[in-house]
């Protein structure tokens, strides 16, 4: 870059030569110096042309002196001198009330220079203004001079020298500006400058420091972002331009700087914009061949338009921005906590699921998982995923069934910004979008709205969705793993789920076996549950039976309940007294009817009149015992109730006991002598059970 010239016009020769070396010492290495002055004959006739004259204000005497030596086409500026803290501090030393000769070589500079003083707090001690042709006053023994030692009266006692008066920040911020060299501000050399000259100007160095840290940020700002940023003001000249958009438009900054934006960038309309005052939409255009996403935003105060800024992005660096944004998401959740090696079981039908589901995590087909509620799909959809390649991919999931229509469907595809009511500002992005390049988990597939089956279709054959209110497309990259507990080809008969996004779904279809159907795979889950949940129980053998044969309708989540329910108990050994109420009332129709002999398998369900199963329970036990012709008492009524799997209390046998006896049915003896049928009794048990 081509150096400025900078040319310093002083009345006196020191003062010139202190100014010179000021401004050379911070502009130096941007500009050329060059130093006049008036009493050496320097600064006489018309003097060589400069970008910046800077005069002291006692050069020449008026206007138009200055106008016979300086150019007119060239800008000019004053010398403003203030003081250094350093200085002022030693004035401050100084004994209240103390009168201070303030020398200097004229009688104007001497009571500008006091004037200043005042203003930065020199108020405790008497100035007085002392130059050449002065009176010395009786009895003051101090002067102060700003390096006009030659006019300090001989009788003085002290001499305090300030050293030549400095130029003020003022002056300096203005020649950088004058000369376009404003960056140069926020370097140490000028900051370091600044903190040493005295100023009083308070709110303008609050409003100057508040303004370079204002385009400090805004130079930031624009190179960190990841688009490309270009900025005009109100004339369409460009001021800003940052990396990001040299990299895109292929221009350097620096040779752009100042020019009109049409002729630089005719392929942005600004001029669009700023007349307009309105944001212009993002367009597709074309820069040395790249496809590029540009828009312009104009900048308002009180409703003018003061510039325009225009946002460049490429595609591919949009793609990869949202694939990093993506990734992230496995760390807020949307990732596959479980792998093969989290489903427990030994036996063949688990075995076989796992190796049948390790094959399908290799293709990029979907997967229908089918299988009974609480059999682990959504378990055995986390594993499918981490074998695939998609590992290091979001995995998301969703209860399909949990959702009304409406909201599943900006679950599903997100929305833009004023969709509906309520919705975010900015709009959001959908599941479809958070799973790209990985997977998407849909439990509960077949409650899935017509609607949303064609849109998911869709999906499955374009790989590209639209959120709502939205008009544009966005393509996608997504597994669908689906699960049922329903048959879809049930529904697809009847008209409830369509055939031709079930054959999608149906690609790799999987029977996840239910709990009822693994063996003892029951028993290794029990103690998982267990060691999970922390706790300490050993089961009984009639327990240890009664399980085994239970259907468990829930399978491994209702499993899991009741290894919680044992914990809670507080019971070592659980026996048939502990198994949760809910199990026991779905084990008398869930439970193979064991009590009864051949013959009498219809026991249960006929109960006959208002009497109860645990009535004709008792009463068979009675009518067995007396054909053997012996007692029953009620502890062993009680066993075998247990043994039958029939929840019993003492207090419910004796009842029942009380009701045979009242109606004749049967005779109680008192303490261990147990009970017998009547002849009644046992015609009534031959009736119900049609005993010839």
């Amino acid at each position: 870059m081509k150096k400025k010239r900078i040319s310093i016009v002083s009345l006196d020769p020191r003062a010139g030569e202190s100014y010179g070396r000021e401004v050379k010492s911070l502009f130096g290495a941007y500009a050329d110096i060059s130093v006049y002055n008036v009493l050496d004959g320097s600064a006489m006739g018309v003097l060589p042309r400069a970008d910046l004259f800077v005069v002291s204000t006692d050069a020449y005497g008026s206007a138009e002196e200055v106008a016979r030596h300086i150019p007119m086409d060239c800008q000019t500026m004053a010398v403003e001198v203030s003081f250094r803290w350093s200085e002022l501090r030693k004035l401050k030393e100084l004994s209240r009330g103390t009168k201070v000769l303030f020398v200097n070589m004229t009688q104007t500079m001497a009571r500008e220079a006091i004037t200043q003083l005042n203003q930065f707090g020199i108020n405790h001690i008497q100035l007085i203004p002392f130059y050449p042709g002065a009176v010395l006053e009786k009895d003051v023994h101090i002067a102060v001079t700003p390096d006009e030692m030659r006019y300090v009266p001989e009788e003085i006692e002290t001499k305090i020298n300030l050293g030549q008066r400095p130029c003020t920040s003022g002056m300096m911020i203005e020649i950088a500006l004058r000369l376009e060299l404003e960056y140069l501000l926020e370097t140490e050399p000028f900051q370091k400058y600044f903190r040493s000259i005295a100023t009083n100007n308070y709110s303008f160095d609050q409003m100057f420091a508040k303004s370079i840290r204002l385009e400090s940020q805004f130079h930031i700002l624009m190179e960190i972002l990841e688009e490309g940023v270009i900025g005009v003001n109100e004339c369409g000249e460009i001021f800003a331009c940052s990396h990001h958009a040299e990299e895109i438009t292929k221009v350097s900054s620096s040779l752009i700087m100042g020019k009109r934006c049409e002729k630089v960038f005719p392929y942005i309309d600004f001029s669009k914009c700023m007349k307009e005052k309105k944001r212009t939409e993002a367009q597709v255009i074309k820069i040395h061949g790249v496809n590029i996403s540009a828009e312009v935003v104009p900048v308002l105060r009180q409703d003018a338009c003061i510039g325009a800024f225009a946002i460049l992005q490429r595609f591919n660096d949009m793609e990869m921005r949202q694939s990093e944004l993506r990734k992230q998401l496995l760390h807020k959740g949307h990732y596959a906590k479980y792998g093969f090696h989290d489903i427990i079981g030994n036996s063949q039908a688990i075995i076989k699921s796992k190796e049948i589901l390790k094959r399908m995590a290799v293709s990029e087909s979907p997967v229908l998982l089918i299988g009974e509620t609480g059999t682990g799909k959504e378990l055995f959809a986390h594993a499918l995923h981490q074998a695939s390649r998609r590992a290091k991919e979001p995995f998301v999931a969703i209860n399909v069934a949990a959702f009304p229509e409406n909201l599943l469907e900006s679950e599903l595809f997100g929305y833009e910004e004023g969709a509906f009511t309520g919705a975010k500002k900015g709009g959001r992005p959908g599941l479809l979008e958070l799973s790209h390049r990985g997977t998407l988990f849909l439990d509960e597939v077949e409650g899935m709205s017509p609607l949303l089956q064609v849109k998911l279709l869709r999906v499955l054959q374009e790989r590209e969705i639209m959120r709502v209110g939205g008009s544009r497309l966005i393509s996608i990259d997504v597994r669908i793993v689906a699960a049922t507990n329903e048959s879809l080809e049930q529904k697809v008969e009847e008209g409830d789920f369509r055939r031709d996004l079930y054959y999608r779904l149906n690609t790799l279809p999987i029977m996840i076996p239910s709990l009822a159907g693994r063996d003892d795979d029951m028993f290794l889950l029990i103690e998982h549950f267990k060691n999970e949940l922390g706790g300490q129980f050993d089961l009984t053998d009639s327990v240890h039976k009664f399980l085994k044969e239970y259907s468990w309708p829930g399978n491994i989540r209702e499993l899991r309940n009741v290894v919680e329910y044992f914990i809670y108990t507080g019971h070592e050994h659980i026996a048939l007294e502990d198994l949760p109420p809910t199990v026991l009332k779905h084990s008398q129709s869930c439970l193979r009817p064991v009590m009864a002999s051949p013959g009498k398998n219809n026991l249960i369900q006929k109960q006959g009149g208002v009497y109860t199963e645990a009535f004709w329970f008792v009463l068979e036990q009675l009518y067995e015992a007396s054909q053997q012709g012996c007692f029953v008492g009620r502890e062993k009524l009680l066993a075998k109730a247990r043994e039958c799997f029939l929840p019993l209390s003492q207090q419910e046998v004796r009842n029942i006991l009380t009701e045979m006896s009242e109606k004749g049915l049967a005779r109680i003896s008192r303490g261990r002598g147990g009970s017998r049928l009547t002849l009644e009794g046992r015609k009534l048990w031959e009736r119900h059970s049609d005993i010839p």
